[in-house]
């Protein structure tokens, strides 16, 4: 069975440093749409009345630093601030108030604090926050976000698949999964967990690029180690591109 989100202590931070401007605290990603895996990050979006500061912002991530990780019983968490009046009434691209996610902790330990600025990738996670409907603190989502406009959705997903497979040598499994979601989100106007998507993904993939899809999605289930040296993971890449880009022109 998969594990269950402990999500008490990310709830405490927000409330703490965004104080009475929180409307609320929502769960989205893999806990929410199908359990969190070994290699899941804890995903969970903020939504507030005003504007932060950027002590606001230093003391969210100087907090965050602490909680998030992959050892000692960690779990990396990727947390989103939002303004209600900026996503609602819906436009694009949405603004983004505040990001933290592990693979920006390098920059985040040499003292980088995030600045609000457009996000695309808010529409995926607006989208996948509705979907989920699992409020942390306050009330249904629905009653703070507008639902985003499918062909904002499907744009906004596949604006970052150039930068994404940029980091196909360095982040292999998370690379093949994301593309592989894209690709099924796309193709069926449905938000799978990565491994439903690779799932899917994996049945229409030519017989030769099997193999690297299902290695990617075997490690994220905990059920193998992760390893590459034996694969040609590009050529699955490219071909996942390929039908993304198929897809989106469909």
């Amino acid at each position: 069975m998969p594990e269950q989100p402990h999500t008490d202590h990310l709830v405490r931070i927000l409330r703490g440093v965004l104080g009475d401007s929180l409307f609320g605290v929502f769960l989205h990603g893999s806990a929410a749409l199908g359990g969190l895996r070994p290699h899941s990050d804890l995903d969970v979006l903020a939504v507030v009345r005003d504007p932060t500061s950027p002590d606001q912002r230093r003391f969210l991530v100087e907090e965050l630093l602490r909680v998030s990780g992959t050892g000692q019983g960690l779990r990396p968490v990727e947390a989103t601030v939002v303004v209600q009046d900026a996503v609602r009434p819906w436009r694009y691209p949405p603004s983004c108030e505040f990001l933290y996610g592990e693979w920006l902790r390098q920059d985040f330990e040499r003292g980088v604090t995030p600045d609000p600025g457009p996000n695309p990738d808010l529409a995926p996670v607006l989208t996948m926050v509705l979907l989920a409907d699992a409020p942390l603190l306050g009330p249904p989502p629905a009653e703070l976000l507008d639902p985003v406009p499918a062909a904002d959705l499907r744009r906004a997903i596949v604006a970052g698949v150039p930068e994404l497979t940029e980091e196909l040598a360095t982040d292999t499994r998370n690379v093949l999964l994301t593309l592989a979601r894209v690709w099924t989100t796309l193709d069926t106007g449905s938000i799978r967990s990565k491994d439903a998507a690779a799932e899917w993904a994996g049945a229409r993939l030519p017989v030769a690029h099997r193999p690297a899809l299902a290695r990617a999605r075997a490690v994220y289930l905990g059920d193998e180690d992760e390893r590459w040296d034996d694969l040609d993971v590009r050529p699955c890449a490219e071909h996942l591109v390929r039908m993304i880009e198929e897809s989106y022109s469909a």
